[in-house]
This record gives structure tokens, C-alpha cells and sequence, in this order.
């Protein structure tokens, strides 16, 4: 088994511990406020978050479209060579570690919380949307044509297979690696650990934590609420 990394953080040192609730200082109230502000603003003057949300979008796709599309297959690749490379059979918790639970039990719960939602709308809507083009198509095609069908499947496979299941994995195992096998807080932040160092546990770790934290509340939220098809939330989260 890897050696612990020797740090002088204790793992919830920082934490506040009132009302029943354990909490991260300054990461909870530093997303909490952010996440407010967010919510508020876009519910006080929908029409300039609108605007804004869908400026944001095109200057995302237009400049990092590329950056997403290169970095999906660099985690199929990263991931596939895993299962070749020696590292590739590291045991998570050490020599003696074994599973809690079976490996069909591991792929039902892995599937459920990981296209749960998703699975059972956008994985025939999604395709649909773009071969039909009945909420546009960034494919720059006429819908209803054979060209449409192909992108529409190609990309579905895209969001649906391989590519997002990588991601899920590299993110992870590199958590999983340096709580287990490294005696790390299970946070984001610990995974900088061998880039950061002790720095981790700065201002520079409040800030992925904090950034972790509202891309996993802002990406649950657009998942649950464009599934349930809203047209009141549709339009302030589906759009953006």
C-alpha cells in the first residue's frame, strides 16, 4: 500500500459544528452565498439573466468547444490505458482491501446515480431534438435528413457512452485513490495534493472545493429540472 502523505491537516479541522450540522468554513458559506445570489438575481430580472445566460453559452461553445470535445477522449484514452498499464492495478485502500459490495452491485448503483434522470428522457430526446430541430441544432444541418440522423446519434453516443463515464471514473478514482490510499479529506482539493501541497488546504483549496461544489449543485439542477420539463425553470436553467 502507498505511504500517507505526511500533512499536518487534520481531516475537519476547519469545519463548523452547530445545530446539528457539520459544515466546511469558508467553502459552505462562500458556495451558499453564491448559489443565493445566482437564484435571486435570475429571479428578479429574468429577461437580462436570459440574456446573459445564452451570451455566456455561445462564447463557451464558440471558443471551448473544441477543449470539451479533446479532453472526453483524452479521459477514454487515459482510462482505457489503466486497464493496461501496471498502475492500472493499485488496489484502492491497499493490498488487503476488498469490495464491500458485488461488482453487479457496484455497476446497478454506479448506473443509477450516473444516468439515472438523464437515461430516461435525453437519451431519446436529445437525438430527437437534433434530428428534428424542434429546439435548434448546433450542427449547422437541416433537420430531418439522413447527414441530421448521424450527428444527432453520433453526439447522443457521445453524451450517453464512453465519455462521460471516463470523466466519471478519472474524477473518481483520483478521490477515491487519495482518501483511501493516501489519508486525505474526500474532497476535490485533495487530488491537487501532489501539485499544491500544503497549499491544498488554502485559499487555493477553498477555491476548487468551492467550484466543485457549485458545478455539482448547477449540473444536478439543470438534469433534474430540464428533465421534468418545467417551462418556468426550462427557461431560466434549460437555456443556459
Amino acid at each position: 500500500m502507498p505511504d500517507r502523505y505526511d500533512t499536518e491537516y487534520e481531516i475537519g479541522q476547519d469545519n463548523l459544528r452547530k445545530f446539528g450540522m457539520d459544515v466546511h468554513n469558508p467553502v459552505f458559506w462562500i458556495a451558499s452565498i453564491l448559489i443565493l445570489v445566482f437564484v435571486i438575481g435570475t429571479l428578479l430580472v429574468p429577461e437580462a439573466a436570459k440574456e446573459a445566460f445564452d451570451g455566456s453559452k455561445g462564447w463557451s461553445i464558440d471558443n471551448f468547444d473544441w477543449l470539451f470535445m479533446v479532453g472526453g477522449n483524452i479521459f477514454v484514452i487515459f482510462c482505457l490505458m489503466l486497464i493496461i498499464m501496471p498502475v492500472g492495478k493499485v488496489r484502492i485502500g491497499g493490498d488487503d482491501a476488498r469490495p464491500e459490495f458485488s461488482t453487479m452491485s457496484w455497476f446497478s448503483m454506479l448506473f443509477a446515480a450516473g444516468m439515472g434522470i438523464g437515461l430516461m428522457f435525453w437519451s431519446v430526446a436529445e437525438p430527437v431534438a437534433y434530428y428534428t430541430e424542434w429546439y435548434g441544432s448546433p450542427f449547422n444541418t437541416a433537420g430531418r435528413t439522413e447527414e441530421a440522423a448521424a450527428l444527432a446519434m453520433g453526439a447522443t453516443m457521445f453524451h450517453w457512452g464512453l465519455h462521460p463515464w471516463s470523466i466519471y471514473a478519472v474524477v473518481g478514482l483520483s478521490m477515491a485513490y487519495m482518501t483511501y490510499s493516501r489519508g486525505l479529506p474526500l474532497t476535490v482539493r485533495s487530488t491537487f495534493y501532489p501539485l499544491l501541497g500544503e497549499s491544498t488546504w488554502g485559499v487555493a483549496g477553498h477555491v476548487i472545493d468551492t467550484l466543485a461544489v457549485l458545478a455539482t449543485i448547477f449540473g444536478l439542477a439543470t438534469g433534474i429540472w430540464c428533465t421534468a420539463g418545467g417551462e418556468w425553470f426550462e427557461f431560466f436553467i434549460c437555456n443556459t
